[in-house]
């Protein structure tokens, strides 16, 4: 293909390894004046499921998205978890249970909402004018 390959951004035009922890959601769903609400439960649920500080939660919710899952449209939702270290079964599992019933309260069917867990490196996460790892 040739050239160079271009620096594609994440959702809500952030670097997809832009802050630790932080939870994307993607939805086809009206959050309305309960996105909010929502973003500020996720938040707590990722401090309380990884362990880590509310202080360093990041939430980014982008709703009524145009999502197709197995051909059908419907109430879907596409969610992505990054974080520094704390990404482990128990932890996956506690967080995709809960922000799955958070998803729930949307209209949203649990066996239509994928969570993807990623594991990022110190050196891979800036903060502050640094990097975790100096």
């Amino acid at each position: 293909r040739g050239g160079r390959a271009r620096r594609r951004q994440g959702p809500c035009g952030m670097d997809p390894e832009a802050t630790d922890p932080t939870l994307w959601v993607q939805t086809t769903v009206e959050m309305g004046e309960k996105k909010r609400e929502f973003m500020q439960a996720a938040s707590k649920i990722m401090a309380k499921c990884l362990g880590k500080p509310e202080s360093y939660v990041a939430v980014c919710v982008q709703d009524q998205q145009d999502i197709v899952w197995g051909g059908a449209e419907g109430p879907i939702a596409l969610c992505k978890v990054v974080s520094l270290g704390s990404i482990n079964l128990e932890n996956n599992r506690a967080v995709s249970r809960e922000i799955s019933a958070l998803l729930g309260g949307f209209g949203v069917p649990q066996d239509r909402i994928y969570l993807n867990f990623f594991d990022l490196e110190r050196i891979n996460v800036g903060y502050n004018g640094a990097t975790f790892a100096g």
